[in-house]
């Protein structure tokens, strides 16, 4: 028995050669030559002594290598542990500890970095895949490898891991999210239904292969016969040339990419983008004037969805279908359902809540990842019997569906009252000199925390403190108005342009703005 995403891939090949299967910066390759690269990687590893059930760390970087790359994975039944190249050595030592890697992929810049520190502790091979780089095996010895399939001694049940995703970034104990080949097949079939993905379509990823939202647009294009575009990186320049040029589909696309976007169609120069017929917003809900805005210009379907990396997506929402609904975000996948848990400090612990009522989202998922890998007891205690727990919070309306409140641990606890910090996010936001803001706990001696509000200006626009705090005061409730309000020339984001809202007061004590 072979792996059931390689057997798809493989018979799209023979099915449609000469089709495009994927193109990356400047490069293509028909499904013919996607599937010659995929089986010359799985003989080199073959070659070069992987075994059933590897795993191999890869600094990722956008290229039609690295795509192949999960399709050899799967062949062979090792598993890949996609890393951020731009973390630190650190980080990138504890995630490989924990991820029990065996052998390395990267680039010589990567091997070229380990050795000014100490080089890479692991037993089995490195492949240097653009240059040639000491103590490694250059990447150009694939082409002396066979073309053909290569046949293996052990049957691929689905069962095995295909993909640790590694969560915690730069700081704390990385907690691989392991994902199967099943799990990753049944998570591209659920949005194959859900989005109506066709072999027709063009499917755009533009964000890292590290993360798990790349890694599913281009395993789904390729298990259905269908077309991967991958960004190299993400402007939102090279992301309109891109489109302009390869004419994509379909695509979901991270929040803070979309709001950049959007200043760019607002030129008077900007090219008309009418490819798309559906646009998904993920990652972090998009403010509403964005979404309204994108809606007019892009002149598609418009979806926001909810998940995480545990459970895959949770829920989506169209918003030319649920005009009523238009802060919600959504109603759960049918491989899905929802419970909105009460508060430990409530009497009542872990019953559910009302009908709007906010609490801890938990989710019951047939797309749920295997657990974190070798950390039983983590993915034990994040669960309610069945369930998920999040660490989102939210609530559900009479309909089913869902709306997101922000983050649990970023709740703002101030004089025993919950303060939701997102709610202050969306009245600030509406000020018209305000690029964007974010509420955040600060330390008091006497309520425990204090609402602080951080606000970065809109260029060539000014933050009238008085002027604001008097719109707060008009605009929130007592127990919402910031105590605290910090001006400052950006907030901190992750890679993916998700919110940090946790590291706003250090990044404001770093900036010397609190005194």
């Amino acid at each position: 028995m072979r792996s059931k995403i390689a057997d798809l891939f493989y018979e799209n090949a023979e099915a449609t050669p000469g089709k495009l299967a994927i193109w990356c910066d400047g490069k293509t390759a028909t499904y013919n030559e996607m599937s010659t690269l995929v089986s010359q990687y799985s003989n080199l590893l073959l070659c070069l002594g992987v075994e059933y059930g590897d795993h191999i760390a890869i600094p990722m970087n956008n290229s039609i290598e690295s795509v192949a790359l999960f399709f050899s994975a799967a062949d062979l039944g090792v598993c890949i542990v996609p890393l951020n190249p731009s973390l630190p050595l650190s980080a990138v030592r504890a995630a490989m500890e924990a991820g029990d890697i065996k052998h390395v992929i990267a680039r010589k810049s990567f091997f070229a970095d380990c050795e000014k520190s100490g080089g890479l502790e692991i037993s089995g091979f490195s492949i240097c895949l653009d240059q040639d780089c000491p103590g490694t095996i250059p990447f150009s010895k694939i082409n002396e490898m066979s073309t053909d399939r290569p046949e293996i001694g052990h049957d691929i049940d689905g069962s095995e891991s295909l993909i640790l995703t590694m969560t915690s970034g730069s700081t704390g104990t990385p907690k691989p999210i392991d994902i199967s080949q099943d799990n990753k097949y049944e998570r591209s079939m659920a949005h194959i239904r859900v989005y109506k993905i066709t072999t027709e379509d063009k499917i755009l990823a533009a964000t890292p292969l590290y993360h798990s939202l790349a890694e599913r647009l281009v395993i789904l294009p390729l298990i259905i016969g269908a077309t991967s575009i991958l960004l190299p990186r993400f402007t939102p320049a090279i992301w309109l040339e891109c489109v302009e040029e390869q004419k994509p589909t379909f695509t979901i696309a991270v929040s803070a990419q979309l709001a950049q976007i959007l200043e760019l169609l607002k030129k008077t120069d900007a090219p008309k983008i009418t490819s798309f017929r559906s646009i998904v917003s993920s990652s972090a809900l998009l403010e509403a004037s964005v979404k309204y805005e994108l809606i007019e210009l892009l002149n598609c379907e418009f979806h926001e969805m909810y998940g995480t990396s545990e459970t895959s997506t949770v829920s989506n929402i169209c918003f030319q279908e649920a005009k009523d609904k238009q802060n919600s975000v959504g109603k759960p996948f049918d491989e899905v359902k929802i419970r909105i848990l009460r508060d430990e400090s409530e009497s009542d612990f872990d019953t559910d809540c009302a009908v709007g009522e906010v609490g801890e989202i938990a989710v019951k998922s047939k797309l749920q990842c295997k657990g974190y890998y070798k950390q039983l007891t983590m993915m034990q205690a994040a669960m309610f019997g069945d369930y998920f727990r999040t660490g989102d919070l939210g609530y559900l309306d009479e309909d089913g569906y869902l709306y997101f409140s922000g983050r649990k641990k970023e709740l703002i606890i101030t004089g025993a009252i919950n303060v939701y910090p997102h709610d202050i996010d969306v009245v600030v936001g509406k000020l018209p000199e305000v690029q964007e803001c974010a509420a955040f706990a600060y330390p008091d001696d006497r309520l425990g925390e204090i609402v602080a509000l951080a606000v970065v200006a809109k260029e060539n626009e000014e933050i009238n403190l008085r002027a604001l705090k008097t719109y707060c005061a008009r605009n929130l409730a007592d127990f919402q108005q910031p105590h605290k309000i910090f001006v400052i020339d950006k907030l901190p984001k992750n890679t993916m342009g998700k919110l940090q809202r946790m590291a706003i007061l250090d990044y404001i004590r770093e900036s010397g703005l609190d005194k």
